[in-house]
């Protein structure tokens, strides 16, 4: 976990003076962009403490050991679903629901009702059918 932790921990040293820096360049005149880089920086703060305590609970990972072998890294990584749309159609719902923020409440609606049952599709995608566990 530690190349996860240090690039978020870099975020607060780049976020941080980048706000003041904007901030003086704009004379202080823009606070929007001021607060925008210092909740940025709020942001890689959380992540990379979240990442750090994780760090210390879980045992070394061959990716943080710069003399590992890459057989170490062999096994099962995870299970990762090769044959679904449905990510593809959520996003397209999701897509419409956020231009409707833009475009009106009308188009928004649309876009929840077609985003809705993607994500519930998505979800439970292996509890029926062919490939049910």
């Amino acid at each position: 976990m530690k190349p996860e932790t240090w690039l978020f921990s870099g975020g607060i040293l780049f976020f941080l003076p980048v706000a003041f820096v904007y901030g003086m360049l704009t004379r202080w005149d823009e606070w929007v962009g001021f607060i925008a880089l210092l909740l940025t920086g709020g942001l890689a703060l959380l992540v990379g403490t979240y990442l750090t305590i994780t760090a210390r609970r879980i045992d070394e990972r061959p990716e943080d050991n710069p003399r590992a072998d890459i057989s170490e890294g062999a096994g099962e990584q995870g299970f990762f679903s090769p044959h679904s749309w449905w990510p593809l159609y959520l996003a397209a719902g999701g897509a419409v629901t956020f231009l409707g923020v833009a475009v009106g409440w009308w188009l928004w609606l649309i876009g929840v009702v077609i985003t809705v049952p993607m994500i519930v599709g998505w979800v439970f995608e292996y509890y029926k059918g062919e490939h049910a566990h």
